[in-house]
C-alpha cells in the first residue's frame, strides 16, 4: 500500500465518527398510515413534504422517516406503534384518522404525536381541547364529512333517487356511527329511503353488490373506506350501473361518479408543518389542533355520460373539478 492510499485510508477513517455523529443528529420522524404505500397516493405524501419542507426540513437532508404501513390491518397499529418508541423516534405522524393516533397515544404519553382526526378529537378523548391540546398529541381535524350535503349533491345529479343504500364499513365504527347519524336525520326531513349495508373486507364488499341484483338502489352512499377499496367500489358500482358518492376524491380518480369531503391533501401537508414544527422545539400542548374548512365537490363527468347522466350546469359550476 502507497503513502496517498494509507494518508487517505487514515483520513476517512478520521471522518467515519463525524459521519456517524452527524447520522445521528439527523432526527427520525415516525410515519404510521393505516393502510398501504400503493393506496396513499403520492399527491398526499408529497402534502406531507411540502409541510415539512414550510417548517425547513427535507428528508434525506436534515431529517429521516421511518414509514409503517397497517395493509388496512387495524391489529398491525399497535406493534407498529410500539417499533417506532422503541426506535425512540424525535415525533410520531399518526396519518389516516383516529385509529393510528390512538395506537400511538397508547404507546407513549412523552413522544409527540401529530394526527388527522375525521371525528372531533375532544370527543374521542385524544385531545383535552382543540385550543390547547395538553399531552403529547396534536394534528387536523377533519370535520365530518357533511354527509347530509352529499345527499344534497347526490340528489341534484340523480333527481329520482329516492331509495339510497348506505355502504358503511363496521371497521371504521367512529365514523360510521356519525355517518349514520346525519343519514337518519337525513331521511326523516326529505323523504329518502335509507338502507344500510355493512362490509369490510373485499369479499363482503363483492356480496353487497351481488345483492344488488335481487334489489337494486336508485344510488349508492359510500361512507369512509380507506382509499385501497377505492378501486373496487369504483368498478363495482360502475359495472352495476349505480350512481354513487364518496367521500374523497381518490375514488372519483379512480372512476368513481362524484365526492364531497374535506381536502385530505391539505390535512397531510397540515400535519408535515406541525412535525416539522416539534422538530424545532414546538411542544404538541401549544400547537392548537387545527380545523379544516376546506371541502371539494369533484364529479367525474366520462362515468356520469357511461350512467346516462347528464350533469346539471349548476352543480357543474359548482364543482372544484370536472373529470373529463
Amino acid at each position: 500500500m502507497n503513502r496517498r492510499s494509507i494518508i487517505a485510508l487514515i483520513g476517512g477513517a478520521a471522518l467515519w465518527p463525524r459521519a456517524a455523529r452527524a447520522q445521528q443528529a439527523i432526527p427520525v420522524v415516525g410515519f404510521i398510515e393505516p393502510t398501504s404505500p400503493d393506496a396513499s397516493t403520492p399527491d398526499r405524501l408529497r402534502a406531507f413534504h411540502e409541510g415539512l419542507r414550510q417548517s425547513g426540513f427535507v428528508e434525506g437532508e436534515n431529517v429521516a422517516i421511518e414509514y409503517r404501513w397497517a395493509e388496512n390491518r387495524v391489529e398491525r397499529l399497535s406493534p407498529l406503534a410500539a417499533g417506532l418508541v422503541r426506535r425512540q423516534v424525535a415525533v410520531i405522524a399518526a396519518i389516516g384518522g383516529s385509529t393510528p393516533a390512538f395506537a400511538a397515544k397508547l404507546e407513549t404519553a412523552t413522544i409527540p404525536i401529530v394526527f388527522t382526526a375525521a371525528q372531533d378529537p375532544v370527543k374521542l378523548g385524544l385531545v383535552a381541547s382543540l385550543a390547547r391540546p395538553d399531552g403529547n398529541l396534536t394534528g387536523v381535524f377533519l370535520p365530518p364529512e357533511m354527509a347530509q350535503r352529499r345527499v344534497v349533491l347526490l340528489r341534484e345529479l340523480v333527481p329520482a333517487a329516492t331509495r339510497i343504500s348506505v355502504l358503511l364499513d363496521p371497521a371504521n365504527a367512529p365514523y360510521a356511527t356519525s355517518t349514520l347519524q346525519d343519514l337518519e336525520t337525513v331521511a326523516r326531513t326529505s323523504g329518502v329511503q335509507i338502507n344500510v349495508l355493512n362490509a369490510s373486507t373485499a369479499a363482503e364488499i363483492d356480496a353487497v353488490f351481488a345483492g344488488f341484483a335481487r334489489e337494486r338502489p336508485d344510488a349508492l352512499f359510500v361512507g369512509p373506506y380507506a382509499v385501497d377499496r377505492r378501486v373496487q367500489l369504483a368498478l363495482l358500482a360502475a359495472f352495476h350501473r349505480i350512481p354513487a358518492t364518496y367521500p374523497w376524491r381518490d375514488f372519483v380518480d379512480a372512476g368513481g361518479l362524484m365526492s364531497y369531503g374535506a381536502r385530505l391533501r391539505d390535512a397531510y401537508r397540515q400535519a408535515g408543518v406541525y412535525v416539522g414544527r416539534i422538530l424545532k422545539g414546538a411542544k404538541p400542548a401549544e400547537l392548537p389542533v387545527v380545523q379544516s374548512s376546506r371541502y371539494e365537490l369533484v364529479i367525474n363527468g366520462t362515468t356520469a355520460r357511461m350512467l346516462g347522466l347528464a350533469v346539471p350546469p349548476t352543480l357543474r359550476a359548482s364543482a372544484d373539478e370536472v373529470i373529463e
